[in-house]
């Protein structure tokens, strides 16, 4: 069985938690915060990233080649189309996602949500880089009605673990949801998406993470 190791509250946790729970494969949740320095944790993630999971051929870790492995090992149902072209665009989308859109707005998360701060040159960097990344994930995105097209797909799992966080973090920081500015319908398409029933184990198991009393260190 595979044990998936991480927390709730990471989109990237997330999105391969989605993953299974879309394929039906069974699997256990191992809590592990990053930034861990044990050698246990190390052994399987050499940056002490999360996600990362346990299986009996070994560990693995980042999150997009946990997904491919999970896609090749339990095929069905498929989250990647069968033509290699489809298949490819699939994981194009995916990656703009997770590098351009996500990655991007990582650097505005300690002022939005861990009481830090952000110098005026660098939020206007990032709300640069943001505004054109933006642009370009709508020219890419089909939303008819799924991210890719008319198939759920691995983009999807992706894409509602992180597009409302980008709208989040830029409204808290900028005062406007850069994602809705830029014309892009990922409200009604997170609405979508909430509806199944992976999506809303994602969304309740995040939130009692979120509840979770915090653990003073000895």
């Amino acid at each position: 069985m595979i044990t998936l190791c991480g927390f709730s509250v990471s989109n990237y946790y997330n999105k391969v938690k989605m993953v299974l729970l879309e394929k039906g494969v069974p699997f256990a949740e191992e809590h592990v915060k990053t930034g861990r320095r044990d050698e246990a944790v190390l052994a399987a993630s050499p940056l002490a990233k999360i996600p990362f999971i346990r299986t009996e051929h070994g560990t693995m870790c980042e999150s997009q080649a946990i997904v491919d492995y999970i896609e090749a090992a339990y095929p069905n149902p498929p989250l990647l189309p069968a033509d290699p072209w489809q298949a490819g665009k699939v994981r194009e989308l995916t990656t703009f996602i997770d590098l351009h859109l996500e990655l991007v707005v990582r650097e505005l998360y300690p002022k939005a949500f861990f009481g830090g701060d952000i110098s005026e040159g660098n939020a206007a960097r990032v709300r640069k880089l943001l505004d054109r990344n933006l642009a370009g994930f709508k020219r890419l995105a089909a939303f008819s009605p799924y991210v890719a097209g008319e198939t759920f797909t691995q983009a999807d799992c992706a894409a509602f673990v992180s597009l409302p966080l980008v709208s989040l973090t830029t409204k808290i920081v900028y005062g406007d949801d850069l994602m809705a500015a830029a014309g892009i319908p990922w409200k009604p398409y997170a609405q979508l998406i909430g509806e199944r029933p992976s999506a809303q184990r994602i969304v309740a198991d995040r939130r009692a993470e979120q509840q979770r009393p915090a653990v003073k260190p000895n």
